[in-house]
């Protein structure tokens, strides 16, 4: 097993500079205490005697939630076209835009 590093203490402001965020003074006082916390937590986690136990990805068992890949008849194109509130050269919906566009491009 690969050697763990020792993550008993995380610098919110490198944290803050990874993930682009600006923090006040305020802030990093509060979230390095959360922080320290938190791992703290997760190094009583690491003390705990785990031979024997099988590792996992979920803590429930999973059942398969897909139904079967069946061929089945799709819409009418002429029907959805007709349907549409806005066509392109009678072959394609034209729907909102979503996105809007990057600016100093």
């Amino acid at each position: 097993m690969a050697q763990q590093p020792d993550l008993r203490h995380v610098d919110v402001r490198y944290v803050a500079a990874l993930a682009r965020l600006a923090l006040t003074d305020a802030e990093v006082a509060q979230f390095q205490g959360e922080l320290d916390a938190i791992l703290g937590y997760v190094a009583q986690l690491g003390e705990l005697d785990l031979d024997g136990v099988e590792p996992m990805t979920q803590a429930m068992p999973r059942c398969d939630v897909m139904r079967d890949d069946v061929v089945e008849p799709s819409l009418d194109r002429a029907a959805v076209l007709a349907n549409a509130p806005a066509v392109v050269n009678e072959s394609y919906l034209r729907v909102p835009a979503v996105l809007e566009e990057a600016s100093g491009r």
